[in-house]
């Protein structure tokens, strides 16, 4: 994870290949093979292009494959341990062998992307993937190896390579569990850690207590798998800023036994959130903490930034949802969909029972009024913990200053939000960069608005020595162009 002297970087995030892949609802939504064409375009581009440093670094800041948006069934003729009853309703998991499979899915997928990777490693460049929330599976080691194999592989196909020419690409293909960190450069992570509906308890040790061979779900992961992928209609960015009357409106589109399903998919996506909260509590996920302290003392020796600044460092990240009962009733609703149910009944019998006497209309306004003076709170609780509009930009640009003070730099990257942005931060002596994501849907035809278009945003650092230089750059139809970032710093 550290970037020889003289390297110039190349960083982007959120790419999502394989986020359409999708056996339980295949009439969902579908990627754009635009963007595909245009990432492939970008890699060949700097492949090509001489750089200010010795050779390039493409750093992947997170969700590069969509692990957890993907819902696939095994390939036929795969033997595989017997699925649990939530695989065979929702595809492949998230064990070791789930993910490399759902990895050759995407490479089969998406082969122009993973062609272009080949070229631009195969040509004497390096590859660093931070792991974001949708790729935590890049955790397990053959996941890992199986990416390596497969740019290897796609390298050769012109002709073959020797060993030692093998050997030398694979050294230059490196994966990033947490962060990765060039002094005085650049200190990049995905930002899924800030993010309580999306952060994992132990970065270093994201197994399940319930099975350390399965990585833990966070709650988005458990909303996409459970209900969204599973109803047409639901879209999976976004999902989460969706409230009690737009779940209505779905409700009502999906008629009655779309209804019915719905609710069925709801209350077991509720379950899980609650098991998987009980799961913290066992002895399992107790050793877990051991183990990711043991693993932060590892990484600390391994970049040399101390054990106490790894520990500063998870100190700045929030806990998830599933930790929390009261966060798990707000992130569903149900604690508002509760006070409405209890309140709507006690007015209704209070005016049933008291129709006759001015009492009970008394009554029944004071409870509406508590109705809504209660909802009012409940909501601002809401916002208070998950954000204002559920999109996090402002606690990452927050954190952006502390992981400043922590990793000098010159720049603090992250994406998560596909949301790009350029803030000065730290008293404005470093330059927070969200650098947006490569994930856009084709237009439907029944689709009442544009579908979101990716910025198709990048980052480029160049070493100099009185300091880096920086551009912040969206790839249009004639190559990389300006989109307002910084120039130098």
């Amino acid at each position: 994870m550290s970037c020889e002297p003289g390297e110039s970087l190349l960083i982007l995030s959120d790419v999502h290949l394989g986020n359409d892949l999708n056996d339980v609802a295949p009439n969902g939504e579908k990627r754009s093979a635009r963007v595909d064409a245009d990432l492939a375009s970008l890699l060949a581009h700097y492949r090509t292009t001489p750089c200010g440093g010795r050779r390039w670094r493409l750093v992947i800041a997170g969700d590069f494959i969509d692990f957890v948006g993907m819902a696939i069934r095994p390939p036929k003729g795969e033997v595989r341990p017997g699925p649990s009853n939530e695989e065979r309703a929702h595809g492949l998991g998230n064990a070791a062998d789930d993910g490399r499979l759902k990895l050759l899915a995407v490479a089969a997928r998406h082969r122009v992307v993973f062609e272009a990777l080949a070229d631009f490693v195969g040509d004497g460049h390096a590859l660093t993937i931070v792991h974001g929330n949708h790729d935590v599976e890049f955790h397990w080691d053959s996941v890992k190896d199986e990416l390596r194999a497969l740019l290897v592989e796609l390298a050769a196909r012109g002709g073959s390579e020797s060993a030692e020419a093998r050997r030398d690409m694979v050294s230059r293909i490196e994966f990033a569990p947490w962060f990765y960190y060039v002094g005085g450069v650049a200190y990049v992570e995905h930002g899924h850690q800030y993010d309580t509906l999306c952060s994992t308890t132990h970065v270093m040790a994201p197994m399940s207590p319930l099975d350390q061979g399965r990585t833990m779900r966070s709650f988005s992961d458990v909303l996409l798998r459970w209900v969204v992928r599973p109803t047409r209609g639901v879209p999976e960015y976004g999902h989460d800023r969706m409230g009690l009357i737009d779940y209505v409106l779905l409700a009502a589109r999906l008629g009655v036994v779309g209804l019915v399903r719905l609710a069925v998919r709801f209350a077991a996506a509720v379950i899980e959130l609650f098991r998987l909260r009980r799961s913290y509590l066992t002895k399992a996920g107790l050793a877990l903490r051991e183990e990711h302290e043991r693993r932060m003392a590892a990484l600390a020796v391994v970049t040399r930034v101390g054990i106490e600044r790894l520990r500063a460092l998870a100190a700045l990240q929030v806990p998830p949802v599933t930790q929390s009962i009261p966060k798990i009733l707000a992130s569903v609703l149900l604690d508002r969909l509760a006070v409405g149910v209890v309140a709507t009944l006690t007015i209704a019998t209070l005016l049933i029972v008291g129709r006759n006497h001015a009492w009970s209309l008394a009554l029944a306004g004071a409870l509406a009024l508590g109705w809504w003076l209660t909802n009012r709170q409940l909501s601002a609780r809401r916002r208070a913990w998950f954000g204002e509009h559920l999109d996090n930009n402002e606690t990452m640009a927050e954190r952006a200053g502390h992981l400043a003070r922590l990793f000098p730099a010159a720049f603090v990257v992250m994406g998560h939000t596909h949301t790009p942005a350029v803030i000065p931060v730290a008293q404005g002596g470093t330059t927070y960069v969200n650098v947006g994501s490569w994930h856009e849907a084709e237009p439907r035809d029944d689709d009442e608005s544009p579908p979101f278009r990716a910025a198709r945003t990048h980052l480029v650092i160049h070493p100099d020595p009185e300091g880096p230089t920086a551009q912040f750059l969206a790839w249009g139809v004639d190559g990389p162009r300006l989109f307002g970032g910084p120039n130098s710093a």
